[in-house]
């Protein structure tokens, strides 16, 4: 038996995720003790390798019960192929923005137009769907391919010549 903290050191998550799957019904302890420790036992390990199995997939927590307490495998094979559009969509969401930017960066008139400023560029990348940190990675990325177009291109977005080294990860 193993207290809701053995089992989140287990799964390397956090003791709330276990305590928030309580509260969610999937993920009820066998037993309670006096003092009102949670234990759970060999069949709620199995259920949360069931969890952490699906949550690796991207399926909603609303989602997760049914497949849980499904009476058969069709429940199961219904919400994988829903899961797989949803995924598929937002593949081509993304596959969509990266030719946005593809294009933009192909169209160096509109760039040197100053049309685009750094303002402008970064509420493109985060129209994008792109946060702070991946708008970092993708500075990264480009600077390792492309350095004399990644200057190039940050000084058509007039930006500072002391943010660009700071940008450029000098």
């Amino acid at each position: 038996m193993l207290t809701v903290t053995q089992l989140a050191k287990k799964f390397g998550i956090s003791r709330a995720t276990i305590l928030y799957y309580e509260q969610k019904g999937l993920l009820l302890p066998s037993t309670r003790s006096e003092n009102g420790y949670r234990w759970y036992g060999v069949n709620e390990v199995k259920v949360l390798e069931t969890i952490m199995a699906y949550r690796s997939f991207g399926i909603p927590i609303v989602k997760l019960t049914d497949l849980i307490n499904r009476k058969d495998d069709i429940d199961q094979e219904r919400i994988l192929r829903d899961q797989f559009s949803a995924l598929e969509k937002e593949i081509l969401t993304l596959r969509q923005q990266q030719k946005a930017i593809v294009q933009l960066l192909k169209q160096p008139t509109l760039l040197e137009q100053k049309m685009v400023t750094k303002d402008r560029w970064v509420e493109i990348m985060k129209a994008a769907g792109l946060s702070d940190q991946d708008m970092m990675n993708w500075h990264k990325k480009f600077e390792a391919m492309e350095p004399t177009e990644h200057q190039k291109f940050l000084e058509s977005l007039n930006i500072d010549p002391d943010e660009i080294t700071k940008i450029r990860g000098f």
